[in-house]
């Protein structure tokens, strides 16, 4: 049986992960969690499970030590939002537990640290988003050496029609409208921006070592097919499911085995799959994504610290929906050259942007 601690339990990730583990008890058991903030929700996993658990809005780092020591888990899944996911996935590594990551920030913000770390432990980095989970999967059967394209799959958001022109009348409820994921306010926003799509291809290229011109982007509205590689040989292989945060988790917890489990297998009638390329220049923060990707240094992490400023002050109301992309650009004009050498340096850079990004609000 593997004991698992869940960061960020009571979100999207954590309940998926927790719904997991109550339907496959002979596999796997919750041994820690944590909460941000939904006090009530944490108290009633932890008298559920019987198990140690954290509120994090102002834990240490020492809390997040204790925790870990305090459950000893065989992997532990990170579904914190934003930012904050960083520290906790370092500590892990640091204490050679596997880490199944849907915490994307930890890889755009340090990801070439976050890797030495984990290859020197000799503990794996599991992606659980469910394109980077896709890719992980067809990489790890296909062969990298065989690949020549990663195609990540988009649904392109509630304004994926939307003349451009709309798009600065756009509202926070409108913006918090998915077409297709049931998801937290922020990776909601990301996703109608495509900042998230973005984020992606940051993650994408460092998570396998892909250059900005080995990446595509493509929209497919219905995400059924989560993402796919092309081969050297011109052929295109997708992974294919419904949009169930629980299989790329499931996939994470079980490997390298493909568990039988309880989740309905996919049924290929009555679907429809369309694909459209994305639109660039309406949606800017794709771009400045490649951007970061070409010129490496500390752009991943600017792009990322001014993106979470900006989406906060347009919930807030204190923004239009296109000054979003717009902090983001004249973050990104400064000079982020210097690759961050440590964690601290990461941290050092992430604090700037967002004093930048603040200032321009």
């Amino acid at each position: 049986m593997k004991k698992v601690l869940v960061l960020g339990s009571t979100g999207s990730i954590g309940q998926n992960t927790i719904n997991i583990i109550e339907n496959m008890k002979d596999e796997f058991i919750l041994c820690g969690a944590t909460a941000h903030s939904n006090k009530d929700l944490l108290e009633k996993i932890k008298s559920n499970f019987n198990c140690p658990t954290l509120l994090t809005k102002n834990a240490t780092e020492s809390d997040f030590i204790k925790l870990i020591e305090e459950s000893c888990p065989d992997i532990v899944v990170n579904g914190i939002a934003g930012s904050p996911g960083l520290l906790p996935s370092k500590l892990v590594l640091e204490r050679k537990i596997d880490l199944a990551l849907a915490n994307k920030e930890t890889i755009v913000m340090a990801g070439r640290l976050v890797k030495a770390l984990s290859a020197k432990a000799g503990a794996s980095i599991l992606p659980v988003d469910s394109e980077h989970s896709a890719i992980f999967n067809l990489v790890e059967r296909i062969g990298k050496e065989n690949i020549s394209k990663i195609v990540i799959t988009a649904s392109g958001g509630p304004f994926r029609n939307l003349p451009k022109e709309e798009l600065e009348k756009v509202t926070v409820e409108q913006a918090l409208k998915h077409p297709t994921w049931n998801m937290g306010k922020k990776i909601t926003i990301d996703s109608s921006t495509l900042a998230n799509k973005g984020l992606e291809v940051i993650e994408a290229s460092l998570l396998f070592d892909a250059k900005a011109e080995n990446i595509d982007v493509v929209v497919h509205p219905q995400s059924l097919i989560h993402s796919l590689v092309r081969t050297n040989d011109g052929m295109l292989y997708a992974q294919i499911s419904d949009p169930d945060m629980k299989h790329p988790i499931l996939s994470a917890l079980t490997w390298p085995k493909n568990e039988n489990c309880y989740l309905k297998p996919f049924d290929l009638f009555d679907k429809e799959m369309t694909f459209f390329k994305p639109r660039y220049n309406d949606f800017p923060l794709l771009n400045c994504a490649y951007h970061c990707v070409r010129q490496k240094g500390a752009y991943s992490i600017a792009f990322n610290a001014a993106n979470e400023v900006a989406v906060q002050a347009f919930l807030e109301k204190k923004i239009s929906y296109t000054d979003i992309s717009a902090i983001v650009q004249n973050t990104l004009a400064r000079d982020w050259k210097n690759e961050p050498l440590s964690f601290e340096e990461v941290f050092e850079n992430d604090a700037l942007a967002r004093k930048i990004a603040g200032e321009l609000i």
